[in-house]
């Protein structure tokens, strides 16, 4: 299959199929809005509403623990240390030959004449190099570190995507908020256990959309999951009564953070500085995407259920109500990525070259979201997952044939920002 493995070890799916109406409704929302459909967001045409997948498999989570790990755990080269957190990675001269970890308060060393690969994600990664003297000679010092490889781009370049929850009343008694009670949610439970089916195989974002802010905008830069519910997303606070709501947020932010350790102790907690919000570009694709959002949920699909608003419940034509509201409700969607980038050999903040070794050095490789550039153009899973399956293949020498899958573009995207009409929205 040309836009998807037929056989591969990660499984995927949408969940129970969309069996809640809910989910068609804002489907169609977003066609009647003048936005296209879409059957397959990672094939062909990304831009559009359709069915959300899921890593799931037979009424599990697919984790890469369940898809790639758990196969391998009997192999006699492969060795699993759990509750060890990696002190540093040593260096001989400039080349990496092994990492020292903390085990149960035990300091250990495991040593190699192949390959060191870090995959400690955007916030471990750097902080590791960190201790290990590779970074910024003057932040090493700071601490006390001996700067052993000069990398200024480490801990750099830190990103996230932002979500938030625009939030309305169901007027019929069909969403998940009905499901909440001891006695529901032993069912739910009781079920699951049994079967591996119903609400407990699902992760309950069943569609979605990905829409283009505005004329000009080539790629689809606003994301859409849709939930027939109106909850927190760590699940401690629900609506009270029925409702649903979507998770929203632009996906390519300017702003940029840091990330720095603390102190060259592993009890030392690293500083972070995502810098949310801080360019002025970011704070006006909220704006956008907000009002694109109301206008979306505001259509005839979806009113034989929508009630009032929840939230945001602002005239969102106030720029400072709209900017104030999102400062005080924006939540992370767990996205960090970019502080150990990829780059060109005259990129001087770059951190590993296009194989992912780090620069300068040899032996070692970091394979995690830090390496991304900038944020993919959705949620980072499956990329992360596609790094590493692409790191393997470069490890081991191996080569893919290229094959370059046509994608569709909007053929007016320099001139309108939607299918459906001719004008760009602002």
């Amino acid at each position: 299959m040309r836009y998807r493995g037929g056989d591969g070890p990660l499984d995927t799916c949408n969940g129970n199929g969309m069996e809640n109406p809910l989910y068609q409704a804002f489907i169609e929302a977003g066609v009647q809005a003048g936005y296209g459909r879409t059957e397959d967001y990672n094939g062909f045409r990304q831009e559009g509403f359709g069915p959300m997948h899921m890593t799931v498999r037979k009424g599990e989570r697919c984790s890469t623990d369940l898809a790639y790990l758990a196969p391998a755990k009997g192999r006699p080269n492969l060795t699993i240390e759990t509750r060890a957190e990696v002190e540093r990675v040593l260096l001989k001269g400039e080349r990496a030959c092994g990492v020292r970890y903390v085990q149960r308060g035990v300091v250990k060393e495991a040593l190699t004449d192949g390959e060191v690969v870090l995959c400690a994600g955007a916030i471990g990664s750097p902080i590791i190099l960190q201790r290990s003297g590779i970074g910024a000679p003057g932040l090493l010092e700071a601490h006390g570190i001996t700067a052993a490889h000069d990398l200024s781009g480490v801990g750099e370049n830190l990103q996230d995507h932002l979500e938030v929850y625009f939030q309305y009343r169901c007027r019929e008694p069909i969403t998940l908020n009905g499901h909440l009670s001891p006695l529901a949610k032993a069912r739910l439970g009781a079920r699951w256990l049994l079967t591996k089916k119903g609400l407990g195989a699902t992760n309950h974002f069943e569609s979605c959309g990905f829409i283009r802010s505005q004329a000009g905008v080539r790629w689809p830069d606003i994301q859409y999951h849709f939930l027939p519910a109106a909850i927190r997303y760590d699940g401690k606070a629900a609506f009270k009564g029925h409702g649903f709501q979507v998770h929203v947020g632009p996906n390519r932010p300017e702003s940029r953070g840091t990330v720095r350790l603390g102190g060259a102790s592993l009890k030392d907690e690293p500083k972070i500085q995502f810098n949310y919000l801080e360019a002025a570009r970011d704070r006006e694709a909220w704006r956008r995407c907000l009002r694109l959002t109301r206008e979306i949920l505001q259509q005839d699909a979806l009113a034989t259920y929508r009630g009032d608003e929840i939230q945001p419940a602002i005239d969102l034509d106030n720029d400072a109500a709209v900017d104030a509201w999102v400062r005080a409700n924006v939540e992370t969607a767990y996205h960090p990525a970019g502080s150990c980038r990829m780059g060109a050999a005259d990129d001087p903040r770059a951190v590993v070259d296009p194989e992912c070794r780090v620069r300068g050095l040899t032996g070692l490789r970091v394979v995690d979201a830090s390496i991304f550039p900038t944020l993919p153009n959705g949620n980072l899973n499956a990329p992360t997952i596609m790094v590493a399956e692409r790191a393997s293949d470069l490890i081991r020498g191996e080569t893919l044939p290229a094959d370059e899958a046509p994608a569709w573009i909007d053929p007016h995207w320099a001139s309108r920002q939607r299918e459906g009409q001719s004008a760009a929205i602002s």
